[in-house]
This record gives C-alpha cells, sequence and structure tokens, in this order.
C-alpha cells in the first residue's frame, strides 16, 4: 500500500511527501518509521509538554503515548523559508479511544526533507480541556 492511499480523500491537500508519511506511519502505530522521518536533531513538541529531542527519544515518546490514536489531517499550508527550509502548517483532528480533538501541526523540513521539528498544539478552549481530563 502507498503512503498516500493509507490516507483519506479529505487528507489530499496534504501534498508533502515526508508530511503525508508521518501520519501514515503515526495512525500505523509504526513509531520507530515516524521518529526516522525527523532528522537527528529533531524536535518534537507534543502539546502541554516540553520538546523530546532526537529519533529514539521520539519514538520512545510515540511507543508511550500515541498508541490506538488516529490522527485526521484535513487541511495544509505550506511555505518556503529564505534558508531552504519548508514549513508545513496542518490542521485536523486526532481521534483516541475516548476523544476526538482538533490540533493543529507545524512542521519545519530541512533541505533533505527531514522535519526539524514538529510543533504539536490542541486547538480545544480551556473548558473543553477541562472536560477532557475529568473523563480520562
Amino acid at each position: 500500500m502507498t503512503v498516500a492511499a493509507s490516507l483519506s480523500s479529505t487528507d489530499l491537500s496534504v501534498t508533502e511527501p515526508t508530511i503525508l508519511q508521518y501520519f501514515a506511519t503515526l495512525n500505523a502505530g509504526d513509531f520507530l518509521a515516524t521518529a526516522g522521518l525527523f532528522a537527528a536533531e529533531g524536535v518534537m513538541y507534543p502539546p502541554l509538554e516540553s520538546g523530546i529531542v532526537g529519533r529514539d527519544a521520539i519514538a520512545t515518546y510515540l511507543q508511550q503515548e500515541a498508541q490506538d490514536i488516529k490522527a485526521e489531517p484535513h487541511q495544509s499550508l505550506t511555505e518556503n523559508l529564505e534558508n531552504g527550509q519548508v514549513q508545513v502548517q496542518v490542521t485536523g483532528k486526532v481521534q483516541t479511544s475516548w476523544c476526538g480533538v482538533n490540533v493543529l501541526w507545524l512542521f519545519t523540513l530541512n533541505q533533505e526533507q527531514q522535519i526539524l521539528d514538529a510543533q504539536i498544539k490542541l486547538l480545544a478552549s480551556p473548558q473543553e480541556l477541562l472536560a477532557l481530563r475529568r473523563s480520562q
């Protein structure tokens, strides 16, 4: 199965190959492959946590925290930066076994198309976040 085939038709606005692979491997639970998309010094900034640096640490974090999630990217905006890097902003939703929440992913890719950093932000009001916390 190709990476593009593993995403639904609503995800077609995401065209950057590295970002398509990120969501495909994340949804498949292949966290080593997801972490392998990052540069050696790449950083993931999960919601409400400090940055996780390096492929091994990212893979370990995802193994512990991302089991059974389904990321549903809907729209993306790609911008070429002056230094040859690319910034990709993706909006969508994350589904877990107990909730769904709107999310913004902000990726910066280097010239080799590796992820330098991925910022993951929950798009929810403080009241919605408190309700999620109480329901766990």
